[in-house]
């Protein structure tokens, strides 16, 4: 069974994998990415059993009729937040002016590149735009690469603050979790399961996307930052 999933999910699953393959026998081969990628795959010929996409991702593919009819699940959702090197002060990111001031003061920052599609990186090149400081903020960025992980240049000093979605945060070790940006530039995105609609292996992928609805998998979600349906 091929399973295409956005990245942000990858560390609740890649966990609760090995209990679903020991229940039920089944190896699903997962390909990791952000949404607008997987997405670029599949129209450009790909096929996935099952896709686990970010809402905007699934919708596009419900209208392009590439989803069986029934199979949608909610899975979680996380809100981006922002991360600081263990043991540095935590940045006041409590309102909107608050964040503002934080990211004129700090000396680097590193947030998503939003070429790469991902939903963090599109969105917060929105909210410094709208704050009129995105020519300031991106000066003193740090893009990772393509799928990468902003917090892993916080432990080694080489931005003060990574700014992506809770669960790619918490992947890095030597970080600690600031918050989740404040309103009204708040980020909460959903991760929606649906199957193939050509999909062969329809029942194997129920079988999937009905494990990881259990509560063992919602109490890995929680640990991973994500918050279950």
């Amino acid at each position: 069974m091929k399973v295409f999933s956005s990245i942000a999910v990858q560390p609740a699953l890649e966990e609760l994998l090995p209990k679903f393959i020991e229940a039920t026998g089944i190896r699903p081969d997962f390909t990791w990415n952000t949404a607008p990628a997987l997405i670029a795959r599949l129209r450009a010929g790909e096929t996935a059993d099952l896709m686990i996409l970010n809402r905007a991702g699934m919708d596009a593919m419900q209208r392009e009729d590439r989803i069986l009819a029934g199979s949608e699940v909610t899975l979680a959702s996380s809100p981006a937040a922002v991360a600081v090197k263990a043991g540095a002060p935590h940045p006041d990111i409590a309102t909107a002016e608050a964040l503002k001031r934080t990211l004129l003061a700090a000396r680097s920052i590193s947030y998503s590149d939003p070429r790469a599609g991902g939903a963090s990186g599109i969105h917060f090149a929105k909210v410094i735009e709208q704050m009129g400081i995105a020519r300031e903020v991106a000066a003193r960025n740090r893009f990772p690469p393509p799928g990468g992980l902003c917090a892993r240049f916080l432990p080694t000093g080489e931005v003060e603050l990574a700014i992506q979605q809770m669960p790619e945060l918490k992947q890095v070790a030597g970080i600690e979790i600031v918050g989740p940006l404040p309103r009204p530039y708040e980020l909460v995105t959903v991760f929606v399961a649906g199957i193939e609609k050509a999909s062969a292996r329809a029942a194997e992928a129920k079988a999937l996307v009905d494990f990881l609805r259990t509560p063992a998998a919602a109490d890995v979600f929680r640990e991973k930052g994500l918050d279950p349906a």
